[in-house]
């Protein structure tokens, strides 16, 4: 925990708090001085090299003000995590923080806080808890559903003198134009594509079926006006196709020699029995991670919790911007996205609130079975979290540990092993009951 800041916390209603903090009068001054020399390195001054001036110079000649300012613009939220650290809150959703006056001379810097917390609940039985526990499986369909794949990969494609329907694939040239003229990235040679895929522009692989090698066609479609490509979207394209090949796949039998080849077992029966304890195992996983599931919400169900509507909306608002975040990085921006689902940010996130509430409860209730059980990450359980990912970055356990510590990101270890630990505990003094069946599908044209 840090020293730098130290705080007074007021609940409100509604699972709200009030933070008041103090920065230290040490802290300010230190981080003045670190944000002086980052400035004094563009300054130029007569006398001193550049990016050599002094701190107290680079105040005197900008203002200490001015550098105040920029000191608190520059280190608020890392004060802001401390001062989260130091009230021992767990929060939800925007802050509303609000600096007070910067002071004129060597004093302390305030600022408050209001944000939503973690709801706290009164827990009732949370030992012995009835939850449902399905057996686990590895039905005849999923296992020839992988063998499928396995063949759809070993599978090879060989030219025939026939049609192209779906499935076969066609070998083109093409070039596309719009009103007569070539446009950017419309031309081909030599391109395999798979018709009935869906893969191209609509329209495009549909006007390809029944064609055979050496036929010449026309294909006249039109792009979509939510098109990625803006100078194109919305507008009449032709492309001049030339079909120089039509391929189809050619699956291996079902067969011990296949059996062989696509995965070194002796039989068939061999490899359809390997699949089928693969595909138990990892339902083993599933049917326990479902139980514990359902366990911890049998255990909220006889908890008392108040979950606001406004947490719920703001877990909800947390939720979508984690989405849109993790989107970010396979290049999905949130414009796109809304497209591609075609719905808007306020359903989305009205959407969300069933599990966000859901959350909520879960969080509450871990937390009151920790305080219960005096639940703690021990020494030993954050070697042993840290220990896969410090072999992956050829480090070890401890270096980790103090990095993590650094950044003020172990506590957060700390929190997640306790809740794991929690959820164990339930899970261990848990009755499973059988599921419930699943209703069987109605037959057809009922």
């Amino acid at each position: 925990m840090s020293d730098a800041v130290k705080t007074t916390l007021t609940e409100l209603p509604e699972s709200r708090v009030r933070v008041e903090a103090e920065v230290a009068a040490a802290e300010l001054e230190r981080r003045m001085q670190s944000t002086a020399r980052q400035l004094g390195r563009d300054l130029k001054m007569p006398g001193f090299r550049k990016g050599k001036v002094p701190p107290p110079v680079v105040i005197q000649r900008i203002g200490r003000e001015a550098v105040l300012d920029e000191t608190v613009r520059g280190t608020l939220g890392r004060w802001y995590l401390d001062a989260i650290d130091d009230a021992g809150i767990h929060p939800v959703g925007d802050p509303d923080v609000n600096v007070g006056d910067l002071p004129e001379g060597e004093g302390t810097l305030t600022f408050t806080i209001e944000i939503g917390v973690r709801p706290t609940a009164t827990l009732g039985e949370y030992k012995g808890v009835e939850a449902p526990k399905r057996e686990p499986a590895a039905d005849a369909e999923a296992v020839d559903a992988e063998i499928e794949q396995l063949r759809e990969r070993a599978a090879r494609l060989e030219t025939i003198d026939a049609e192209a329907g779906d499935g076969d694939f066609v070998v083109m040239d093409y070039l596309g134009t719009v009103d007569g003229e070539p446009f950017a990235g419309g031309e081909g040679r030599d391109q395999l594509i798979e018709l009935g895929s869906g893969r191209l522009v609509p329209g495009f692989e549909e006007q390809l079926k029944g064609a055979k090698a050496g036929e010449e066609r026309t294909l006249k479609i039109k792009f979509p006006d939510d098109y990625q490509a803006e100078e194109l979207a919305g507008k009449d394209a032709e492309f001049a196709v030339t079909v120089n090949e039509v391929k189809r796949k050619d699956l291996p039998a079902l067969d011990d020699e296949f059996a062989a080849e696509a995965a070194g077992f002796d039989t068939l029966d061999e490899l359809r029995e390997d699949i089928t304890a693969k595909l138990r195992e990892a339902d083993e996983a599933k049917v326990e991670a479902d139980f514990r599931e359902a366990v911890l919400d049998a255990v909220a169900e006889q908890a008392t919790v108040e979950v606001p509507e406004a947490l719920v909306e703001a877990r909800s608002r947390e939720l979508w911007d984690r989405m849109l975040h993790s989107l970010s990085h396979q290049g999905i921006s949130k414009e796109m996205y809304l497209q591609i689902s075609g719905s808007d940010e306020d359903n989305i996130i009205e959407e969300a609130k069933p599990a966000a509430e859901k959350a909520l409860r879960r969080e509450a209730v871990l937390a009151a079975v920790i305080e219960a059980e005096g639940i703690e990450a021990a020494d030993g359980d954050i070697r042993d979290a840290l220990q896969a990912t410090a072999a992956r970055e050829r480090s070890t356990p401890e270096k980790l540990r103090a990095k993590l510590e650094k950044a003020g990101r172990l506590d957060e270890l700390k929190d997640d092993l306790a809740q794991r630990a929690a959820v164990d505990l339930l899970a261990e003094h848990a009755k499973a009951v059988p599921a419930p069946a699943e209703p069987a599908e109605a037959p057809a044209g009922s």
